[in-house]
């Protein structure tokens, strides 16, 4: 079985084709990093506009580079919840365009669980043990889910405010170490000490599986410039290396205490066999050896997304479209892009 898998629920435009599930034949990338950098974030219109130019020199790559035709796939899994809504339509439209045209199924895939599905695309590992407590943690979600199979989740908790990678981001701009600011904020915390600054955790009580950034990400602004502080003022800013090193561990490790222990509660609680871990901050270093220490400790199966897969791909949405197909849960050409 061959699915072709289109993502472009945000700034990045990806083609892949995964066989039977588990083999990825290919996988394609295009970044949007350069286009959206000098703004300090994603620009929708931006996004859409590339989504537009990309989508089909992409596609035509990744069934190059996996040396399948057109007539030869089984499917066409695409994105369509959640993401940013041109951005989502771009895919959607595609995939529903091939599908017509091949009369091959369409499979309609959830941004979130797809990134869950990447432990199923972990080459050598075995598949996690199910149950499994999974935390997709990215620059836009934050969430936790009870997964009693590669298709079966159940929403636990979410962030309520900030999604941990957005806090990131806005972290790296006060302390001006530019976009994207997960890698920025992690090659500068390897410089510092994270026992610097005593930043705030918020738990929001003891039985809570819900997450909050917001306030940490203000604890930042307020040490770094005090309060009643102006966009000016952040971007004419200036600081020493050591302080910013400092300020970007103390922040890291703020945020890698409660993912992990958010993530080890829940998991505990349900009492679950493995723990998976994806997105785009699941490739940061600190956390993942964080989540590894954890789970010998509680020994809990861990299966953390290859790094490679963390961030937006679509290996992972063709691998859930191939389970989709297989259950026979294929999407009619009405399916609508959901933000």
């Amino acid at each position: 079985m061959r699915v072709l898998g289109i993502e472009s629920s945000c700034d990045e435009t990806a083609a892949a084709v995964v066989e039977d599930g588990a083999r990825v034949r290919s996988s394609v990338v295009s970044s949007q990093q350069r286009l959206h950098e000098r703004f300090g974030g994603v620009v929708p219109e931006i996004a859409s506009r590339a989504h537009v130019e990309n989508i089909l020199p992409v596609i035509r790559m990744a069934l190059g580079e996996a040396d399948v035709a057109l007539d030869e796939l089984d499917g066409v899994a695409v994105t369509h919840t959640p993401g940013l809504i041109g951005a989502l339509l771009i895919g959607v439209t595609a995939a529903k365009a091939l599908s017509w045209a091949l009369e091959v199924p369409l499979l309609s895939v959830n941004h979130l669980h797809a990134h869950i599905y990447a432990a199923w695309l972990d080459d050598g590992t075995a598949p996690p043990r199910l149950p499994a407590l999974s935390l997709v943690v990215s620059g836009g979600h934050t969430s936790l889910y009870l997964t009693r199979g590669p298709l079966d989740h159940e929403r636990l908790g979410g962030t309520l405010d900030d999604a941990a990678g957005e806090a990131f981001d806005k972290v790296a701009n006060i302390l001006r170490l530019g976009y994207p600011g997960g890698p920025a904020i992690e090659r500068a915390a390897a410089e510092g000490n994270p026992n610097a600054v005593a930043f705030p955790r918020s738990w929001l009580g003891p039985e809570s599986l819900d997450f909050s950034f917001s306030g940490l990400k203000t604890a930042v602004l307020y040490h770094c410039l005090g309060r009643n502080v102006s966009k000016e003022d952040i971007a004419g800013a200036s600081y020493e290396a050591g302080f910013v090193a400092d300020v970007a561990a103390a922040f890291q490790e703020a945020v890698v205490d409660v993912l992990v222990g958010k993530t080890f509660a829940a998991a505990l609680r349900h009492g679950v066999g493995s723990v998976i871990v994806g997105g785009g901050v699941a490739a940061n270093s600190r956390l993942r050896q964080r989540l590894r220490a954890r789970a010998r400790e509680e020994g809990i199966q861990l299966h953390l997304a290859p790094a490679r897969l963390c961030t937006d791909n679509a290996a992972m949405v063709a691998g859930m479209g191939c389970r989709l197909l297989a259950a026979g849960r294929t999407a009619t050409l009405d399916v609508e892009a959901v933000p």
